[in-house]
């Protein structure tokens, strides 16, 4: 065999299956079956006279010369990926990518971005939507805004948005734009749930809030059901039903009065998960644009919300009056 590298494919492929102990998310990663994966891996172990794998029927690890060799290969592949990132050059370099799931960007980044750009016309932004955590070594992404726990090793971290849930609806649903005032109101209407990816216990979920405000008789189980938060909150605001959901996802929507509280605050439900701003410690080139961007953040969560939020409610409630007003004149 001699000092010949062993094919890149097959490089790539035990990297991305030792890095995500699996075979089908390498697969997924890049663009391949898992049968592709797994020729590959067989390709390489024949190249190398050496198993790199143990396989069971329901596990995957690393041999001892796989272990060994794994840290030196990641370390070379992030290296080809910084150097990648380099040689694209000019587009990169003037913009920030920023990573945000799809609710949360469509629902609170959106809205304000524009400040941003009025702001800050000499740094560029580029919106990366997705569910998956962002890999600030490999990929084009300088800063993330993640909901979790804000456990997020080697990298920093600020806290967002300190979470919680709370009932909202359409203010048309609402008698005189009044909230309800118990939760047995709730009782037989048209409710909108979200089918949540996290785990089931920290889902901000219909179940949770009736077993966290102790309504073990209320039956909660009727109505819509949405795969994303974003969807829910659309249904809520066209008037489908009652939507329990995340304040970091309506704040928006209920400063503008698209949306109302449909149930006092003491009826709103904590949150396990909370919005956190992520990013690597030491950015290299492009410090501080990143920074301008992450204090723009901060700053947008320290404004004012609950007497906007007022104020949306008024600009709704005239609104309403104006339209029956307008109604009986006709």
């Amino acid at each position: 065999m001699g000092d010949y590298l062993p094919p890149l494919n097959a490089l790539r492929a035990f990297e991305a299956a030792a890095r995500l102990q699996s075979f089908k998310e390498a697969a997924g990663e890049l663009h391949v079956t898992p049968a592709a994966i797994s020729q590959q891996i067989r390709l390489l172990e024949d190249h190398l006279d050496a198993k790199l794998f143990i396989r069971t029927t329901r596990s995957l690890a690393l041999s001892e010369r796989g272990a060994a060799a794994f840290p030196l290969l990641r370390e070379a592949f992030d290296s080809l990926h910084a150097a990648a990132k380099q040689l694209r050059g000019s587009p990169s370099d003037k913009a920030i990518t920023v990573s945000v799931n799809p609710s949360f960007g469509s629902l609170w980044l959106l809205p304000r971005l524009e400040r941003f750009n009025q702001a800050h016309p000499d740094i560029p932004v580029r919106v990366e939507s997705t569910n998956a955590f962002a890999d600030f070594q490999r990929g084009q992404v300088d800063i993330a805004i993640r909901q979790g726990r804000g456990n997020y090793p080697g990298l920093a971290c600020d806290l967002l948005i300190a979470d919680f849930a709370l009932v909202v609806c359409s203010p048309h649903l609402l008698e005189k734009n009044t909230p309800l005032t118990s939760p047995d109101q709730l009782a037989g209407r048209p409710l909108l749930h979200v089918d949540w990816p996290m785990e089931k216990g920290a889902a901000p979920s219909w179940d949770r809030w009736r077993v966290h405000h102790k309504l073990d008789a209320l039956d909660l189980s009727q109505g819509t059901r949405f795969s994303m938060e974003d969807l829910a909150v659309r249904a809520a605001m066209a008037g489908m039903g009652f939507a329990l959901a995340t304040y970091a996802f309506v704040a928006n929507d209920l400063i503008e009065g698209r949306l109302v509280r449909a149930l006092p605050p003491a009826f709103d439900m904590p949150t396990v998960f909370h919005h956190f701003v992520v990013y690597p410690p030491l950015q290299k080139g492009r410090p501080e644009k990143v920074a301008v961007f992450r204090d723009w953040l901060l700053a947008e969560t320290r404004a004012n919300r609950p007497s906007q939020e007022e104020k949306g409610r008024a600009r709704t409630a005239r609104a309403q009056k104006t339209g029956k007003s307008h109604a009986a004149a006709n």
